[in-house]
């Protein structure tokens, strides 16, 4: 994350705008700052970086909210987790705006190996399985969790972008009964009760 003032201010600027729904434009975004285009690549990095990175932080409160409404533990709460990060992602505006808008970007960007929402994101489903392995509640066996994980992340990714990927149109609840029949709970999740 960005560490000076500027940078910081620059980070905001993007992030608002990318709610709002609009094009990220580096040159409109380096003129609203009063500063020159090398400069701005300077503090935040190409374009790419900069989308990552505005994606990542709309990523982390979505996964925070999944992660307080799930299940209390075993597989039902990394169902639940999922399910309702997807169907946030789904159903977010501004997200589908953005999937409309650039939609080659936005693949290379959060589903590809060289992502950094990608990466971030399978190492966050890694650790939620992690913690429930060792709690006791799940045995991801036989696979370890971070294999379980890329499993879950491209669950979650083909409903997500299923638009783009197979033109078909994205489904919260046919990710929710793929999540369920990979992770078979033996309790009800949340939806269920």
């Amino acid at each position: 994350m960005y560490t000076s003032e500027t940078a910081l201010r620059a980070f905001r600027e993007a992030r608002h705008t990318f709610i709002a729904g609009s094009r990220i434009d580096m040159g409109a975004l380096a003129t609203s700052l009063g500063v020159d285009r090398t400069s701005l690549f300077r503090w935040v990095g190409n374009r790419d970086r900069l989308l990552s990175e505005v994606l990542w932080s709309l990523a982390v409160p979505t996964l925070d909210a999944a992660r307080r409404d799930a299940a209390p533990s075993g597989a039902a709460r990394i169902v639940d987790v999922l399910d309702q990060f997807t169907a946030d992602l789904i159903q977010a505006p501004y997200f589908r705006r953005f999937l409309t808008r650039e939609p080659a970007r936005a693949l290379r960007l959060l589903t590809t190996t060289e992502s950094d929402v990608q990466s971030r994101f399978v190492h966050a489903v890694t650790e939620l399985v992690a913690v429930e392995e060792r709690s006791g509640e799940f045995d991801p066996v036989p696979l370890s969790a971070e294999e379980l994980a890329r499993l879950l992340v491209r669950i979650s990714e083909s409903f997500t972008y299923a638009d783009l990927i197979s033109g078909e149109t994205p489904d919260p609840l046919r990710a929710r009964t793929t999540f369920e029949y990979v992770l078979r709970p033996s309790t009800p999740s949340i939806g269920d009760r």
